[in-house]
């Protein structure tokens, strides 16, 4: 699944730990597989990183209406009543996600997940897969 296997645990603790009211921090493929997740049990981020891939997808749509866009997502941001989504593009066909609450200052979350995708995107990268495996 990822290119080049790590323990990211770390480096989501550390995403989680630097910003207040951090709930849950996931790593996805663009088809939606959880590949890491930092807070929530599993079952919880295996959900968000299958509504994420709808998520994504939903934005790269609306990308292409814009007349100078790629049509690629960059980041969602979307404000629910409690908390916070945020979705990042985190390497090719890789995703990051955090799920937070009010205390969690938008900006800031935004620049702590671009830092991290700087220092890590390369190593999230997932390749395509057909029927289930790796191409």
């Amino acid at each position: 699944m990822i290119r080049q296997r790590a323990n990211f645990d770390w480096m989501l603790k550390e995403l989680a730990d630097g910003a207040p009211g951090v709930e849950m921090v996931v790593v996805l493929s663009a088809d939606g597989l959880r590949l890491a997740r930092y807070g929530g049990d599993q079952d919880a981020a295996d959900r968000v990183a299958a509504a994420c891939a709808g998520v994504q997808s939903l934005a790269g749509a609306v990308a292409q209406e814009l007349p100078y866009s790629d049509g690629e997502m960059q980041m969602v941001l979307i404000e629910l009543k409690g908390g916070y989504f945020y979705l990042m593009a985190a390497g090719d066909n890789a995703y990051l996600a955090v799920l937070s609450d009010m205390t969690c200052e938008p900006g800031r979350m935004s620049g702590m997940m671009r830092d991290l995708v700087v220092r890590i995107g390369a190593h999230l990268t997932t390749p395509p897969r057909r029927n289930g495996q790796a191409v």
